[in-house]
């Protein structure tokens, strides 16, 4: 691992990261699909992992590389708050002109509502995973193996209740268990590309450090806050939720000490 090149690793680790999507969709395969309980617990350590991810992960390394960069006390400061808030703009732009109709049936009638708003669920999963994928190669980029670690366990693990929560939400629509399992699937697969894109920007242009840390902290802060949440709150599973968040995010916080 220490021949290739953060590049490589960056892509590597948000490939095998991104995988984990098919990893949690398996069991729809034999028919063991947890309570809405349970289901919203994992989200909701999803969310935790994020959330540590961001802090600890992104927005302090990214404090710390614009200190080395600039003298004055401010301007550090200054980078990383105008890059998390465009990497938080970045996501909301996508959320906002990317398109929704995927299903030739009509609006009128509930089910055609439905089906709709399974595809929008799926649709933000996908959107979000890119911001993963590029605090992975971000992560790997700047700091090669001890930066990206971290950060690809964690995402990884995250991923889990994600590609299950897309896969179930198929199933009850519907679709069938192998094409319910294989979308949940291909989700994961747009985070390589944020991965190669992370690594890569951050490998020519070491300037651009501070900047590509704290956005893809802002991209995950935004996706916490506009879709994790809300849908692990919406069944009145709060406490459930919370605690996922709270063993993730502390979870995510060793990981980052331990291997970081």
């Amino acid at each position: 691992m220490d021949s290739l090149s953060p590049v490589m690793l960056g892509f590597l680790g948000s490939l095998i990261a991104g995988s984990m999507t098919a990893v949690g969709a398996i069991p729809v395969l034999f028919g063991r699909v947890p309570s809405r309980g349970t289901r919203d617990m994992s989200l909701g350590f999803a969310a935790g992992v994020m959330l540590s991810a961001s802090f600890f992960s992104l927005i302090i390394p990214a404090l710390d590389a614009a200190g080395l960069q600039y003298q004055s006390a401010a301007a550090p400061a200054a980078i990383v708050c105008v890059a998390i808030l465009l990497g938080m703009g970045a996501v909301a732009l996508m959320n906002e002109k990317l398109p929704h109709e995927h299903f030739k049936l009509g609006r009128e009638g509930p089910e055609a509502v439905a089906l709709r708003r399974v595809w929008l669920f799926i649709i933000a999963i996908t959107i979000h995973n890119f911001p993963e994928g590029l605090a992975v190669g971000v992560g790997f980029g700047a700091h090669g193996l001890s930066g990206g670690m971290p950060l690809a366990i964690g995402i990884g693990l995250q991923n889990v209740p994600e590609g299950l929560a897309v896969a179930v939400a198929l199933l009850g629509e519907g679709y069938p268990r192998w094409r319910a399992w294989g979308i949940a699937a291909l989700t994961g697969l747009v985070e390589p590309v944020g991965g190669l894109l992370g690594a890569g920007v951050i490998v020519l242009s070491q300037p651009l450090l501070p900047w590509g840390l704290a956005f893809a902290a802002g991209a995950m802060l935004y996706v916490i806050s506009h879709e994790i949440i809300p849908e692990t709150h919406r069944s009145g599973h709060q406490n459930k939720a919370t605690l996922g968040l709270s063993i993730g995010l502390v979870l995510m916080l060793f990981l980052d000490v331990w291997l970081g």
